[in-house]
């Protein structure tokens, strides 16, 4: 049986550790390139937002300390940081070989993992319709 060395919360991690150093030095970047920024492909072309509108506006605002504008703008930033700060020490451990590598899911697990991820992104799509004013 074929092992992984991460698990999936850990690739989630090392994609929001990744997107967390972009977000800190993205200002700066865009002020020394004259950049407009990234715009959301799908709102772009059809007027409605996705349910990851604004995640890099909210991932600048909090790697800035701007609290308040991060949960304004995208608060699915604060589920990433969470789950950045709980496995981050696991992912840390893994690969300095401290920690054994992680054990498969059960069927059942990934089920209730799959539908959770589906309701916090409809929740998420809720709230960017709300916040782009289409009820």
């Amino acid at each position: 049986m074929l092992r992984r060395m991460y698990s999936v919360p850990e690739h989630i991690t090392m994609a929001a550790l990744g997107a967390g150093l972009i977000g800190a030095i993205y200002p700066t970047i865009m002020a020394h390139t004259g950049g407009r920024g990234l715009s959301c492909p799908l709102r772009a072309l059809t007027g409605l937002p996705c349910p990851f509108c604004g995640l890099t506006t909210a991932t600048v605002a909090l790697t800035h300390g701007e609290w308040a504008a991060a949960a304004s703008t995208n608060p699915l930033v604060y589920l990433a940081a969470a789950l950045v700060t709980a496995t981050t020490p696991i992912l840390a451990a893994r690969f300095l070989g401290l920690a054994p590598p992680p054990r498969p899911w059960s069927a059942a697990a990934r089920a209730r993992t799959r539908y959770s991820a589906y309701v916090v992104v409809a929740l998420s799509w809720l709230f960017q319709l709300h916040r782009y004013h289409f009820s």
